[in-house]
């Protein structure tokens, strides 16, 4: 990578108010999840990304013992999220958790037991592209919903007036406040 897409990243979060270090920690995400795309990935892998854009993929192995700790409670976090998700929509999903989606939190595992092999791939190829340009622009949208929200959850039961654009399935409908 280079200083330029560092310098285009600081932009997109400018121009569209995004808060500073959010689409670098998606970059980093995105970075990840296509590395994780390449063939013979490590299972558990850490991007590090410098100011001049430069990054580096890290394989990271664990002992077996805290690995099987980790995920156990990656597996608890999982469900937690899926149990949330159904109270919110009153719906009940049949999904199967896959230990390699699980992202495990190794931050409070000491440094002295966590191997770190550089990985860093030569070059990453059309579908592990593909897959760090999603993670981005999603990334860039859920940062302007949250934005969003965040300016209008003062003034819920105030009385506005806008223009209906769009009546939506399950109750959804966007409409045009003139902000």
């Amino acid at each position: 990578m280079s200083q330029e897409i560092m310098e285009a990243v600081r932009e997109i979060e400018r121009d569209k108010g995004i808060e500073n270090g959010t689409l670098v920690a998606a970059l980093e995400d995105a970075l990840l999840a296509a590395y994780k795309k390449t063939p013979g990935a490590a299972r558990h892998a850490k991007v590090e990304l410098d100011e001049e854009g430069d990054f580096r993929v890290f394989a990271i192995e664990l002992p077996s013992d805290i690995e099987e700790r980790l995920l156990d409670e990656a597996r608890e976090r999982a469900l937690d999220e899926l149990e949330r998700l159904e109270e919110e929509n009153g719906e009940r999903s049949h999904t199967l958790l896959n230990d390699k989606d699980l992202d495990l939190d190794w931050s409070d595992v000491p440094e002295h037991l966590v191997q770190r092999e550089d990985a860093t791939p030569d070059d990453f190829g059309r579908i592990a592209a593909q897959t760090a340009k999603q993670v981005i622009l999603q990334r860039i949208r859920e940062a302007e919903r949250s934005m969003m929200y965040d300016e209008y959850i003062d003034r819920v039961g105030e009385v506005v007036t806008g223009i209906v654009q769009q009546a939506g399935d399950r109750n959804n409908v966007l409409v045009d406040l003139g902000r």
